[in-house]
């Protein structure tokens, strides 16, 4: 019997949420505030050998080319559109171009910037194989979808890859969850939600991994940043490990070629 998929996923983006909250940064920092969190986290990655899928800004890629070609050789790089702060249809063409020439692999995937509604036909029109770009759960102001489809599903060719959330209650297993609720917790859900659906979609991103205790942020994404969190991923990796085997969106694709 093959082992449960866990897709773990990072979105490397610019670094713009304090935007949300009135600060104005400067593009250099909002590149290296992501940059410095990412080869922390790859080290991670690397020591316990596990592959993830990243989703990448192509704005974030043209910066550093050299090490997302790098990280290719591993992971999978999907598409997190053009730039963070901003989109367009055609984004989602020029992105996967872009993304595909720094990479040398295929780009197949795509998900929105802080998933936000999106026209699956024209994801599929721009050549993407699955899209994974809804949260189905409800969390005012963030999220809306608690009647759609939780688990992971067709729309025509489009595999879409929801994130996961545990069965009845939808409790959302990423990132805010992971900063906001103990750690014994989201274990507790993650084994709930892995045994029902036979697979994990999670979602994290670099900068979690920066201190970002200095920027004007509310205290629920501040918390948790930089070494401290970390650790907390190492230990909830290290668990991980044990209930199932880590695979890309593009190997868990495969499963559910129509």
């Amino acid at each position: 019997m093959s082992r449960p998929s866990i897709l773990l996923s990072f979105d490397i983006e610019e670094f713009d949420i304090p935007e949300e909250y009135n600060q104005k940064l400067e593009e250099t920092t909002k590149i290296s505030v992501s940059l410095k969190g990412l080869k922390a986290l790859l080290e991670l990655l690397e020591q316990l050998n596990i592959k993830v899928t990243f989703f990448v800004t192509a704005n974030f890629a043209l910066q550093n080319q050299s090490l997302i070609k790098e990280i290719a050789k591993k992971h999978e790089i999907a598409s997190h559109g053009f730039y963070h702060s901003s989109f367009q249809v055609e984004d989602l063409t020029t992105s996967k171009q872009a993304l595909s020439e720094i990479s040398q692999q295929p780009v197949l995937g795509f998900r929105m910037a802080r998933l936000q509604p999106i026209d699956e036909r024209e994801i599929e029109k721009a050549g993407y194989l699955y899209n994974s770009s809804m949260n189905p759960t409800y969390i005012p102001g963030r999220y809306n979808n608690f009647f759609k489809k939780r688990t992971v599903c067709y729309s025509n060719n489009l595999l879409n890859v929801p994130v996961s959330v545990t069965p009845l209650i939808r409790f959302p297993l990423f990132w805010l969850s992971f900063k906001n609720f103990p750690l014994v917790l989201i274990k507790f859900a993650s084994k709930l939600t892995l045994n029902h659906d036979a697979y994990l979609s999670l979602y994290f991103h670099p900068w979690e991994f920066t201190d970002i205790t200095s920027f004007n942020l509310p205290f629920y994404i501040k918390r948790y940043s930089g070494h401290v969190m970390l650790l907390r991923l190492k230990n909830y990796l290290i668990w991980l490990k044990n209930q199932g085997e880590f695979v890309t969106f593009s190997e868990f694709r495969e499963k559910f070629n129509p």
